[in-house]
C-alpha cells in the first residue's frame, strides 16, 4: 500500500470478547494495526518494542491493535509466552482484514489517521520505522515523544518478516 490511501474497514473480535471496528476507533484518534503471526521471527523480535510504544502512549486518545493471522488458541499462547500487550483482535478464519490491507510480510504495521488515510506503512522488524511510528503518535496525542527502538541495545535495526 502506498502512502495517502484511504485504510479499509473492518471489524473484528479480540482476544477479550469485544468486537473493534475501525471507523469507530477513528472518532476517538489514529489508530496503529500491526498484522503478525506466532510463527514469524520478526514478529518475536518486534514484542518488547512494541510493547514499549503501547506503554509510551497507552492512555492517550489512539488505538493500538494486533492483529493475529493466527487461531484464537495459537494467538493466547503467543500473548501469553511473549508479554504481548496491544489489544489483540484475531482474523482467522476468514482472513478479511488481511486480505484488504495484503501485507507483504509480518509484522507490517499501518498507522491510519483519524481521517482514515493510511498515514506510515512499516514492514517486517525496522527501529527507524518503530521510531517514526511513535514520533507521528506523540504528535497526534500531544505528548513527548518517546525513542521506543534506541539503537546500540544489542537487537540489529531491521529484521525481515
Amino acid at each position: 500500500m502506498t502512502m495517502q490511501q484511504t485504510a479499509p474497514d473492518f471489524t473484528l473480535p479480540g482476544l477479550d470478547g469485544r468486537s473493534y471496528g475501525l471507523q469507530e476507533a477513528l472518532a476517538s484518534g489514529p489508530v496503529l494495526v500491526a498484522f503478525w503471526q506466532a510463527h514469524c521471527g520478526a514478529c518475536k523480535t518486534a514484542v518488547p518494542y512494541l510493547n514499549r510504544l503501547h506503554e509510551a502512549y497507552g492512555d492517550a486518545s489512539w488505538s493500538f491493535w494486533a492483529i493475529a493471522q493466527d487461531d484464537e488458541a495459537t494467538a493466547r499462547e503467543f500473548v501469553r509466552q511473549y508479554g504481548f500487550r496491544p489489544t489483540v483482535l484475531v482474523d482467522r478464519p476468514a482472513f478479511a482484514a488481511s486480505d484488504a490491507y495484503d501485507p507483504d510480510s509480518t509484522p507490517t504495521l499501518y498507522l491510519i489517521a483519524p481521517d482514515g488515510g493510511i498515514e506510515l506503512t512499516v514492514d517486517s522488524f525496522d527501529k527507524a520505522g518503530l521510531n517514526e511510528i511513535s514520533r507521528r503518535i506523540s504528535v497526534c496525542v500531544g505528548r513527548e515523544y518517546v525513542e521506543v527502538a534506541p539503537p546500540g541495545d544489542g537487537v540489529a535495526d531491521f529484521k525481515p518478516g
